[in-house]
């Protein structure tokens, strides 16, 4: 069977929620895949002001993606930038902190019990002492498997987006599809500036003929060289970072994994979106009804993957622009500037 099952799993894990900004709906099914490597986090009130949602795809294992759901947005409320109000360096921060806490005896043994499906009652209360702790893994130099990262922070009027890999964020505005986020492949030339520069190669369109990721929290193998910073390793976990200002035309925002993108384009899955929303109560029902429509009818061709996504439908907006020019130019500057 290799990495497929002979029968796909379609079993959905959902959940809904909301808060009188908006409401979400977030969904995940392992289908033709030996083992779900996906893992995400929707958590409407990371302050009293502020919801966080991220969607991560793992590779080579689940440890990774499922380090990144416990842990990011924890990380994001920790750094004092996020106290001084400047959330995209403190997002930028978090996903290059998920590398640095994974190495050592405290990351080898968070990671061991997460790929084992164990939980860690005393996780999160000592967890500062910890990440240094002397011990016969004290020099471990972190996984081998990683996970790609798309996180989306909404605070008010302002929504912050952050990248890496080639997991997407899309806003629906009247019913136009933005990509908020780029593909971090490896035949993109800045990433595959950086690849060589850095000691590295592009085959087959995979980083050193084995990732096709140019970007991805964990992969440490790639990430050895001491002389470069994390931002300009081989693979890197530095994010892109976007942000627009919300207004009362947007519709919803989506976050999901390359599962979802190897099936249907952006504009594609939000008209899809459009067209189930009007008639299911619950947000996660769309999503689900998303990857019905992804899965391959056979072990051939696109929809094999696992599949996770994020629906974030938003409230009429009390203030912001309101036209959809505006947003228009906006989005194209803020994506181009990030990369």
């Amino acid at each position: 069977m290799g990495t497929y099952l002979s029968t796909p799993k379609t079993d959905k894990t959902s959940e809904d929620g909301e808060n009188e900004k908006l409401r979400y709906g977030a969904s995940s099914m392992q289908g033709w895949r030996t083992t779900m490597e996906d893992a995400h986090a929707a958590i409407l009130e990371l302050d009293k002001s502020t919801s966080f949602f991220g969607v991560y795809d793992g590779h080579g294992g689940q440890e990774v993606s499922k380090f990144c759901a416990k842990f990011l947005h924890q990380q994001v409320l920790k750094q004092e930038a996020y106290s001084d109000g400047d959330i995209g360096t403190a997002v930028q921060k978090s996903f290059l902190r998920m590398d640095e806490m994974m190495c050592g005896q405290r990351g080898w043994s968070e990671l061991a019990m997460l790929r084992n499906n164990k939980m860690d009652q005393f996780s999160g209360m000592i967890e500062g002492f910890i990440w240094s702790e002397e011990g016969p893994h004290s020099n471990y130099d972190g996984p081998a498997c990683g996970s790609t990262a798309c996180v989306a922070i909404i605070r008010n009027n302002q929504l912050v987006v952050a990248n890496a890999g080639d997991s997407r964020c899309v806003i629906s505005r009247k019913g136009q599809a933005y990509d908020l986020s780029t593909d971090h492949k490896p035949q993109l030339p800045v990433e595959k500036e950086r690849i060589y520069k850095a000691g590295g190669y592009v085959q087959f369109g995979r980083v050193n003929g084995s990732i096709n990721l140019a970007r991805a929290i964990g992969d440490m193998e790639l990430k050895r060289d001491k002389t470069l910073p994390p931002e300009n390793q081989i693979l890197t976990a530095n994010p892109d970072i976007n942000t627009v200002e919300l207004c009362e035309d947007d519709d919803f925002l989506v976050l999901a994994c390359d599962g979802i993108w190897d099936c249907m384009s952006s504009q594609q899955l939000v008209d899809f979106v459009h067209e189930h929303i009007k008639t299911e109560s619950k947000l996660s029902t769309v999503c689900e009804k998303v990857f019905d429509k992804c899965l391959a009818p056979i072990t051939g061709g696109d929809g094999r993957d696992n599949m996770t996504m994020i629906l974030v439908k938003f409230k009429k907006q009390e203030s912001g622009p309101s036209t959809s020019q505006q947003l228009d130019s906006s989005i194209g500057q803020e994506v181009s500037e990030s990369n």
